[in-house]
């Protein structure tokens, strides 16, 4: 049996190995490293994709969600709502641009932020909600832009874990990333979509923000050397463009392979007393950037089992943002609280065999035996 990996990059590289070192080549000889011709094709291409109007690239997925924010105009003080269980980039943007973090707790079924909690943090200094589709499942968008519109705020969703994601709400339908003003994402190459380095993107549909974007990532100009605001260097490579351009044909597949990958796990998992294999809601997909079981006990113990058994696996994530040093926020968030000691991820990648799975399943049952 091969070695197993939390993410197969090399597995998934000899694959598709010719077309990857073809795509690199051509843009060696170019030597048009940067904004070559392959950035705006990979901008298209994504954007056909997405059924989505505008498709900006950046250097990587924090950017995106800083310069997000930075097109909206908020300004210090202004308040921003996000889950308090999810990475720190989607709460360091907003500290950085000198705005006001307000965390809410999350769903105990789906992780993602719970649209009770939106409803009570609400102020009349909260101008965004930043919903994040988490593990690749999309927060619930329908009830979340309800509350945007009743409130006359803006909506930036987070969707670096979520590319590809359908959404099909009652009446609201889409890919995740496309279903509220702007979408970020990362291409981070352990994402379902991911380049040989650092890369991002935002999405949106409305086309005076998308200028703004265009503008704030390449200096806050549009014209070398002409400046009309602050705004910051975020340009993806075009050698990441150029690998995107090849992976992106192949994404529908990846996401279709993790999903038989978590069907696998789910039936092999779902009857063991002590743990709780995800749950998928009716309004949207699940792409399965991570299979994140929940343990009522013992989370650790078994981590350290599967360790020696030569199987990884990875908590995402151990201290909420209510947690982090300089956060240090009270409230209630009895659920993120509940999640960082209980979830553990297992290996999830496209190139995972019955062989494998079979024996990470063989132990997780021998633990518990």
């Amino acid at each position: 049996m091969q070695e197993i990996r939390m993410v197969d990059l090399k597995g998934q590289y000899q694959n598709i190995k010719s077309e990857i070192d073809m795509a690199i080549e051509q843009v060696i000889e170019s030597t048009a490293f940067i904004n070559g011709p392959q950035v705006k094709t990979f901008a298209q291409n994504l954007a056909k994709y997405l059924d989505v109007k505008h498709v900006i690239p950046c250097a990587n997925g924090t950017d995106a969600l800083q310069i997000s924010l930075m097109a909206l105009g908020l300004r210090p003080g202004d308040e921003v709502i996000t889950p308090d269980f999810t990475f720190i980039a989607t709460v360091e943007v907003v500290a950085l641009l000198g705005l006001k973090p307000v965390l809410v707790d999350v769903d105990p079924v789906y992780f993602t932020m719970d649209p009770a909690a939106i409803g009570k943090a609400i102020t009349k200094n909260t101008k965004a909600i930043v919903p994040v589709h988490l593990y690749g499942l999309c927060a619930n968008m329908e009830e979340i832009t309800s509350i945007a519109r009743e409130h006359n705020l803006y909506v930036v969703e987070d969707a670096a874990q979520a590319v590809g994601t359908n959404y099909h709400g009652r009446q609201l339908k889409g890919k995740a990333g496309t279903l509220g003003d702007i979408g970020t994402t990362s291409f981070f190459p352990s994402k379902n979509l991911g380049c040989y380095g650092d890369g991002g993107a935002l999405y949106t549909n409305n086309s005076d923000l998308a200028g703004k974007i265009s503008i704030i990532a390449n200096h806050g100009g549009k014209v070398k050397y002409y400046h009309d605001i602050a705004g910051v260097n975020s340009r993806l490579d075009t050698m990441q463009a150029a690998i995107l351009n090849v992976k992106l044909k192949y994404l529908d597949l990846y996401c279709s392979a993790r999903a038989a990958a978590a069907e696998f796990y789910t039936s092999r998992l779902q009857n063991i007393d002590q743990l709780i294999t995800p749950s998928i809601p009716d309004y949207s997909d699940h792409v399965f950037h991570q299979y994140t079981i929940r343990l009522k006990q013992r989370r650790d113990e078994l981590k350290e089992y599967l360790l020696k058994k030569g199987i990884p696996s990875m908590i995402y994530y151990p201290v909420p943002m209510h947690r982090q040093k300089y956060m240090a926020t009270e409230g209630d968030f009895g659920v993120s609280d509940q999640l960082s000691r209980e979830v553990l991820s297992l290996p999830m990648h496209t190139e995972l065999t019955a062989e494998q799975q079979n024996y990470i399943c063989n132990n997780i049952e021998s633990f518990f035996a």
